[in-house]
């Protein structure tokens, strides 16, 4: 199929990748403009621009993708369908409607759980034993429209937003790829969405973060997972932020005493902290100023003792 492609992050970049090693012909990348980046400010070009300049494809970078000039822009390119992943601006139906086919959406979650930006971290947040990707049709709504194509996973209890997003991006390859080849034989049926079983999963920020240790120590582990790498779960420690990378509820029974956020622990290779709800065994953190480390190695320059209070 005639393809224009929209999207900017590298989970846009790798399902781009797949439509090229699968045949398709991409007639133009969509991708936002280049930012600055670290202290130099050099340009960096977004990860869809990388991999369409190194295969070929014509790029386009508006600043806003809903002005007459861009519209007009996208209308010259004789197409089949656009593919949209991450892309980071909202489509108006007028752009969704130009292709024969539409335009299909590639969303990291089963639909229609788990609507808008942040889906990836928002189920690790939530505890879900899955998810995956839908390939869906997109209109005017914030993931509303009708579902055509489902793929799942299972999710690990060790899986971090990193490593599930990357699971997912792979995933995300091989669904579109595949629902194209369903379209173009006419053997999708679209699904509406059922709105009763819908959440919403908003962009995540970086106060998100921020640990809360009157929660239950189940719920602090999967927040760190949920935040790594960005923005990372942090609390602080003698008036520095402290960055948790690692962590995991302490096992046995329920007698841990002390105050959320109280250290009542410590051995060679965890920092033991009361939470609302049990005990949370930190194993690797990050002192303000310094590098990510083990417990281990953070206890050889840090002096922590019970009774002390994090955050």
């Amino acid at each position: 199929m005639k393809i224009l492609f929209m999207g900017t992050p590298d989970y846009a970049a790798e399902a781009l990748e797949a439509l090229i090693q699968a045949g398709h012909e991409i007639v133009a990348a969509v991708t936002q403009p280049d930012k600055p980046k670290g202290r130099s400010k050099e340009l960096q070009p977004p990860p869809v621009k990388v991999c369409a300049v190194k295969h070929g494809v014509p790029v386009m970078q508006p600043k806003r993708i809903k002005t007459p000039e861009a519209i007009a822009a996208l209308r010259q390119y004789d197409v089949d369908v656009y593919v949209v992943a991450a892309f980071g601006q909202i489509l108006s139906q007028e752009i969704l409607d130009i292709p024969p086919y539409g335009s299909l959406n590639i969303h990291a979650s089963l639909l229609p759980k788990y609507r808008g930006a942040s889906p990836i971290q928002h189920v690790i947040l939530a505890g879900e034993e899955k998810t995956g990707i839908t390939i869906m049709q997109m209109d005017a709504g914030i993931d509303t429209g009708d579902m055509l194509y489902q793929m799942e996973i299972a999710i690990s209890p060790e899986d971090t937003f990193e490593t599930l997003h990357d699971k997912l991006a792979a995933l995300g390859g091989k669904a579109i790829t595949q629902a194209l080849s369903l379209l173009e034989e006419g053997k999708l049926t679209p699904q509406k969405q059922k709105e009763e079983l819908s959440c919403y999963a908003p962009l995540i920020g970086k106060e998100m973060g921020r640990i809360d240790f009157s929660l239950h120590a189940w719920a602090i582990e999967r927040q760190i997972r949920a935040m790594t790498p960005w923005p990372s779960a942090f609390t602080s420690y003698q008036g520095k932020q402290l960055k948790v990378w690692k962590a995991a509820p302490a096992i046995g029974e329920n007698t841990f005493a002390g105050k959320p956020g109280e250290v009542i622990g410590v051995d060679k290779n965890s920092i033991i902290v009361s939470t609302g709800k049990g005990a949370l065994c930190i194993e690797e953190v990050q002192l303000e100023g310094k590098k990510r480390m083990s417990v281990h190695d953070f206890l050889l320059g840090v002096k922590v003792m019970p009774g002390q209070i994090l955050g």
